[in-house]
């Protein structure tokens, strides 16, 4: 009977791990026509060197995919065809398998040559190999496409696979598996095996070669022409994939995904229609740099698939109930309030279910709280507050077979024992809200009735009522909804018609209603130097400043799924969750508090509980979170993950000048290069385009730049810089990208020169100015020379005149002779006798004459 007893329990126990394990969802988030997908039928996907995903479609062309925005080129773009079978990215270069053969695409030109229909492509050594309906190609670029002779089946078969394992080329037909030491030489080995083969992949010393209908073979190529094993299920394989470094990941046409441990060939889960795909037929598996891995598939679109690491409770994994009040942790151990059917505790070793005690059976326990030695407080609606504690008392052994040789032993014993605490012994009601405990000191809050604030003495089994908060103490609002302690042991509230406060050494601080809206405040929490609010209808608000109401409305780049909040708490990794009516929400912030991603776990994402209840969420010592909802208890694994370790990196990806594309630039080149690229005079006005991808975080990415010595501009999330009337001569651009943590990728730059037109270089310069120089000088010179020449003509003819003046004047004294004088004379005698008066007078100016003629 004990047997019996011992194996039904641990089965019991095993179904309830199994329960859980198989409650972890893996998570699915799909990508559709609604979201930008050209066409639902994605048949391939690559990742180029920036981060960028690549999808070929069935007739909706080539598209690329950078976690946010899809980008597609079609046959009026240039492509080809807008049916693709096959991709794969060499750099900054696209290759692209159509029905038509396949395109090139450089940049934004697409080069299209003629060819059977592709299936798949292997670059090795500069040479692209073309797996096509008719048989296999070679493409370099000095000798272009030519096709290989290898063996008369294989030259005009369809290839639907090409693998290179270090050693051996594999080549999957519709009729057998070939096994090739070249795919250059002439002698071949014959057939590994006969079968419709449609994918291969290899995982240490073993290939994987999968058939459409006969399972898949896995191949030591060590040993010739024999499998170690097959797998026989799944069958009707598209494609496999080794993933993960040890997940052999097999995409069908009809039942989703299977994935084995590639070294035990045991299955590790299936990815189906239950598991929140939308269709069973898978094309592809793939993994991107981040270590998600996205599924196409042909009617469902792109998925984008990450570890769900909820696992959840419920009565079908041995809870009493469904509905989950209050969640607290202490230590390891999750304690919760089971609907109105007691306490439960879950363990490393399973659920317990903690037993009832009378006056405190078929009640809603919706707070539960700890103190420092483990003791547990629990309030409940209507019937007061269990208090649940550990003592030691007193044991007696006795021994001895006769009276005189009779002992008794006193041993310490510890035990549990529970105490109602309830308005008999001093509480103002029995309707409780929150409890809060700071030391040994319990703070509890009822619905209507204030706060008090007690302690239990565990030796004399009494309670003690130290002090009640109401109305006369300043609380204004007595409708209470929440209650936390912050890092100084203040006791916050919020309540019911959103009014928030604390109590300081005994003292209310009432703040009233903080908030801009009248809303209701459903929880409150504390973060490093941050108050949180979470409103019925009104989101999250946030303040920095803990005594002051000046609170800011969480937002950001992307909203929460809801604005009702139920639940606030934050992981070791310092991301917000909250619990909302529909699930619960993982909120990215930065360090602004803005809001710059959300991811939200409903029942399709795995969180099984759906509407979280008020206040039900707790940490445990490992950094889990656990959440109490309307469905059951649900908890997540919050695991280390590379992701954060992941640097961030930036591509130039283009540059315009006058707002033309330079297509013609190899950015790779350029790059940090030392050599500047060199630009014409005309092109002053410049566009510098540069991304980092992410695919997870698109919209948190924020970049900066710099200009020759500037200082760094502010972080943006602007990815293009544009210049206009740069100065002539040598500029040296850098620029810098960083991720939603922050993390900083390494600077990129560009060196380029702007050629100086002829008129302003210096050499020009001088010989105009030379020129100008010796023109003038001439000019001088001959003006010189000409007022030399006038000065030289005026003096002679001065001279002239002068000499001319000098015989004027000779003459005058010559006319001055004897003759002259002789007349005058005579004159002047002859007026003696006729006119005296006349001859004085006469005489006087003949007189003056002669003496002006002597000077």
């Amino acid at each position: 009977m004990r047997l019996f007893s011992w194996i039904y329990h641990s089965l019991f126990l095993v179904v309830l791990w199994t329960g859980g394990v198989l409650a972890q969802n893996n998570q699915l988030r799909g990508y559709t026509v609604e979201d930008g997908l050209p066409q639902s039928q994605v048949y391939d996907l690559v990742q180029d060197e920036i981060g960028y995903l690549w999808l070929g479609t069935q007739g909706g062309g080539l598209s690329r995919f950078d976690g946010e925005n899809f980008v597609t080129w079609k046959e009026q773009d240039g492509l080809g065809a807008n049916y693709i079978q096959a991709l794969t990215t060499v750099r900054d270069t696209v290759f692209i398998g159509t029905r038509n053969g396949f395109s090139i695409k450089i940049q934004r030109q697409f080069i299209n040559i003629a060819a059977p229909a592709v299936y798949d492509f292997l670059f090795l050594e500069n040479s692209l190999y073309l797996a096509t309906q008719k048989g296999l190609y070679i493409y370099t670029h000095k000798a272009g496409l030519q096709k290989l002779k290898l063996h008369r089946d294989i030259d005009q078969e369809q290839i639907n696979d090409l693998y290179f394992d270090g050693d051996w080329y594999w080549i999957a037909t519709p009729t057998a598996l070939w096994k090739l030491q070249s795919l250059k030489a002439a002698t071949q080995t014959g057939p590994y095996k006969t079968s419709n083969f449609t994918s291969i992949a290899a995982h240490k010393d073993k290939v994987f070669a999968a058939t459409f209908d006969a399972g898949i073979l896995v191949i030591d190529p060590s040993v010739q022409h024999t499998a170690d094993k097959i797998i026989t299920q799944p069958t009707r394989v598209n494609d496999i994939t080794v993933l993960h470094e040890n997940e052999l990941w097999v995409a069908t046409d009809n039942t989703g995904i299977t994935v084995f441990d590639a070294e035990s060939r045991q299955v590790i889960k299936k990815i189906d229609q239950d598991q929140g795909l939308s269709v069973s037929h898978v094309r592809k598996n793939f993994s991107d740099q981040q270590g998600n891995v996205w599924i196409a598939t042909s009617g469902g679109g792109l998925f984008k698939y990450f570890q769900n690491n909820f696992k959840h409770y419920d009565e079908d994994t041995g809870l009493k109930g469904n509905r989950i009040y209050a969640v607290h942790a202490i230590g390891d151990n999750i304690w919760l309030s089971n609907a109105e059917k007691g306490l439960t505790k879950i363990d490393t070793a399973g659920i317990h279910h903690i037993p009832q005690v009378t006056g405190f059976s078929s009640v809603k326990i919706k707070t539960l709280a700890s103190d420092p030695k483990g003791n547990l407080w629990a309030g409940s609606d209507g019937k007061g507050i269990r208090y649940r504690y550990k003592t030691t008392i007193d044991s007696f052994i006795v021994s001895g077979n006769t009276v005189a040789d009779l002992k008794i032993d006193t041993l310490k014993k510890e035990v549990i024992k529970n105490r109602l605490i309830t308005t008999e012994d001093g509480l103002p009601a029995d309707w409780i809200r929150k409890i809060v405990t700071v030391d040994s000191t319990a703070w509890v809050a009822t619905y209507s009735n204030g706060i008090v604030t007690l302690q239990y003495n565990v030796n004399k089994e009494e309670v003690r009522i130290l002090r009640q908060f109401g109305v006369k103490n300043g609380i204004q609002d007595l409708l209470i909804t929440d209650m936390v302690a912050d890092e100084e042991n203040r006791i916050w509230y919020a309540t019911q018609k959103g009014h928030l406060g604390y109590i300081e050494q005994k003292r209310v601080k009432h703040l009233g209603q903080v908030l801009p809206v009248n809303v209701k405040i459903n929880s409150i929490l504390f973060h490093k130097d941050h108050l949180y609010i979470g409103t019925a209808g009104n989101g999250i608000w946030w303040t920095d400043r803990k005594a002051k109401a000046d609170f800011k409305k969480l937002d950001g780049q992307k909203h929460p799924y809801s604005n009702t909040i139920y639940q606030l708490i934050f992981d070791d990794k310092g991301t917000l969750w909250a619990g909302t009516e529909s699930g619960v929400d993982k909120m990215l912030l930065n360090q602004e508090q803005e809001i710059i991603d959300v991811f939200h776990f409903g029942r399709n994402e795995g969180f099984l509980g759906i509407e979280t209840c008020l206040n039900a969420v707790t940490k445990d010592t490992k950094g889990n979170l656990w959440f109490g909802a309307i469905y059951g208890l649900t908890s997540y694994e919050n695991f280390e993950t590379t992701e954060e370790l992941t640097k961030p990196k930036l591509f130039f990806e283009g540059v315009e000048i006058a707002y033309k594309n330079l297509d013609t630039l190899q950015f790779e080149r350029w790059n940090n290069a030392t050599t500047p690229l060199q630009l014409k005079p005309t092109q002053q006005q410049l566009s510098l385009n540069y991304k980092t991808v992410d695919i997870d975080h698109p919209q948190a990415v924020q970049y900066r730049y710099k200009l020759n010595d500037e200082v760094w501009s502010p972080w943006t999330l602007d990815a293009k810089q544009n210049f206009s009337g740069l100065a002539y001569g040598s500029h040296h651009f850098m620029a810098q990208s960083r991720n939603y943590r922050w993390s900083e990728s390494d600077p990129i730059s560009l060196h380029f020169f702007i050629e100086i037109p002829l008129h302003k270089k210096p050499w020009f310069q001088w010989t105009g100015i030379g020129i100008i120089a010796l023109i003038l000088s001439l000019l001088t010179w001959r003006y010189i020379q000409g007022v030399k020449r006038r000065n030289s003509k005026q003096r002679k003819q001065l001279e002239l005149e002068n000499h001319l003046l000098s015989l004027e004047q000779k003459a005058l004294r010559l006319q001055m002779n004897p003759h002259f004088i002789f007349n005058a004379l005579n004159g002047i005698k002859a007026m003696g006798t006729q006119d005296p008066a006349k001859m004085e007078t006469t005489v006087n100016t003949f007189a003056t004459l002669l003496r002006e003629t002597l000077y």
